[in-house]
């Protein structure tokens, strides 16, 4: 079958996976290989419900006869390049590495013997509100104190808008349809509609990828999201937000079509004093889809950090 835009969508192939960085048990063996637990099937996006006035930048609503097609068969995926956001050519950017104390990554520590070290922010990062900064500096207290900084994602939580963006460890697929357009993360399930050509709901029940609406502006992808709830953190620096976080990404094919660019403007006041701009990228790959467990493993990776996997107290549907 084939796949695509506007014609018959073909599933990936699933596989289901579990990893762990710890021995685990199979026909009474162990057996070790490294973990990353996801959520299986759990989706934490809510659709568009009555459409109020529509965002300054979704005013044309134009539909685009011949959009860029991010998925030309079911096992195309992206793997994203970079765990950090990406500054842009000029202007403010995200916020980065503290630069007495550079992020040294598993893989770097292998290659040059390294020490791995976890993510510590540059808390003099301009950009930054005065209650975002002191909550940044606690956390590279605690941390060159000792303290586990695993990402949130480690203990299955949901990352949000635009974190969702630098969920490294494994690819993305996207599906495209005429009325929406889903990014699946398969490190954990973790699942973003999209729904196009749309207004914004007059009313936005905040959520943990808040609500998407998007349109194709010749051959990008252009996705406005507001409505997202203050749960979530913008990095794995763990930079904190406010509900009044809005996010517009622009989505793009460079490389002949071997990387995916994503533009990305941020801006929210309560926590940030002026908008800015990053930049993440995305290598082609070709590959079926697995399906990872990350609540529902027995298993915990990560025993030292303090924070509880996520338990719903009530249906979201």
């Amino acid at each position: 079958m084939g796949s695509g835009i506007g014609g018959t969508i073909r599933w990936p192939q699933l596989r289901r996976v579990v990893y762990c960085n710890v021995s685990r048990q199979r026909r009474g063996k162990p057996m070790t290989r490294m973990v990353i637990a996801v959520v299986s099937a759990v989706i934490f996006a809510v659709p568009p419900a009555a459409f109020g006035q529509q965002a300054a930048s979704l005013a044309s609503g134009q539909e685009q006869s011949n959009p860029p097609n991010f998925a030309p068969s079911g096992d195309v995926a992206w793997a994203p390049m970079f765990q950090s956001f990406l500054p842009p050519a000029s202007g403010p950017g995200p916020v980065t590495d503290d630069p007495d104390h550079p992020y040294v990554t598993n893989a770097e520590a292998v290659r040059t013997g390294k020490q791995p070290t976890f993510q510590i922010a540059d808390v003099n990062s301009p950009i930054l509100q005065p209650w975002v900064k002191a909550e940044l500096e606690k956390r590279k207290v605690a941390i060159l104190a000792g303290t586990a900084g695993n990402t949130r994602a480690a203990k299955c939580w949901p990352l949000g808008v635009p974190a969702f963006l630098i969920y490294q460890v494994l690819p993305t697929y996207i599906i495209q349809t005429p009325e929406k357009v889903l990014m699946i993360s398969t490190q954990d399930h973790q699942v973003r509609h999209i729904y196009l050509n749309q207004k914004h709901s007059e009313h936005v029940k905040p959520s943990w990828f808040g609500e998407s609406v998007g349109y194709y502006e010749g051959d990008t992808l252009v996705v406005d999201t507001v409505g997202m709830n203050d749960q979530t953190y913008i990095d794995h620096f763990r930079t904190p937000h406010t509900d009044r976080l809005h996010v517009v990404e622009r989505f793009h094919l460079i490389d002949d079509g071997a990387t995916l660019e994503a533009n990305v403007y941020v801006e929210d006041p309560g926590a940030f004093t002026t908008p800015w701009r990053a930049i993440q990228r995305y290598r082609r790959l070709e590959r079926a889809r697995e399906e990872y467990y990350c609540a529902e493993n027995t298993l915990d990776p990560f025993p030292q950090d303090k924070e509880p996997i996520p338990q719903a107290n009530k249906p979201d549907f």
